[in-house]
């Protein structure tokens, strides 16, 4: 049992640290053609909406003293304080951006998806290929990311 749990517990680690891939998709396109377009539109996004930090700052909490009293009930009260809020930037032109990059995109013919990470079950059955060519989804497509940077995306049933 202590075997199966020192071989479970890395395989749980390394699975939730994996999020959805998400990606500018066209079916039957090639991955460096939809990652060469995604960067252009960045780029036009960026130059038609540059970035816009503005500082700002959370609320102060402000924390009251405590009322102590002793055995004759005698009370007195300590001192309050203040937290000062956190400090923090915010991009305020980041979701205008974003759009201005859908957009873009979306005139070239590619949508928006996000994959899920494959199951152990999934991706153990496939051979480690990276995608070079955006193969059809399904709701059951899911992807493998290597180490290397590149994925492979699998939908079973389809897969080889």
């Amino acid at each position: 049992m202590k075997t199966v749990l020192r071989l479970l517990i890395p395989m749980v680690a390394l699975s939730a640290c994996s999020g959805p891939l998400s990606l500018y998709y066209r079916e039957g396109e090639s991955v460096s053609r939809a990652q060469s377009e995604t960067t252009q539109c960045q780029v036009l996004a960026l130059k038609e909406v540059p970035v816009a930090n503005q500082v700002r700052q959370s609320p102060p909490t402000y924390w009251p003293g405590r009322t102590y009293c002793d055995g004759r009930g005698r009370c007195y009260r300590s001192g309050g304080w203040w937290q000062p809020g956190r400090v923090y930037t915010v991009d305020v032109n980041q979701g205008l951006r974003e759009q201005v990059e859908a957009q873009c995109m979306a005139k070239k013919g590619f949508r928006p998806v996000s994959l899920p990470p494959c199951k152990q079950n999934v991706s153990s059955r496939v051979a480690a290929v990276p995608t070079t060519k955006l193969p059809p989804l399904s709701t059951e497509s899911c992807y493998v990311k290597f180490d290397n940077g590149s994925f492979q995306i699998i939908t079973p049933g389809q897969a080889g």
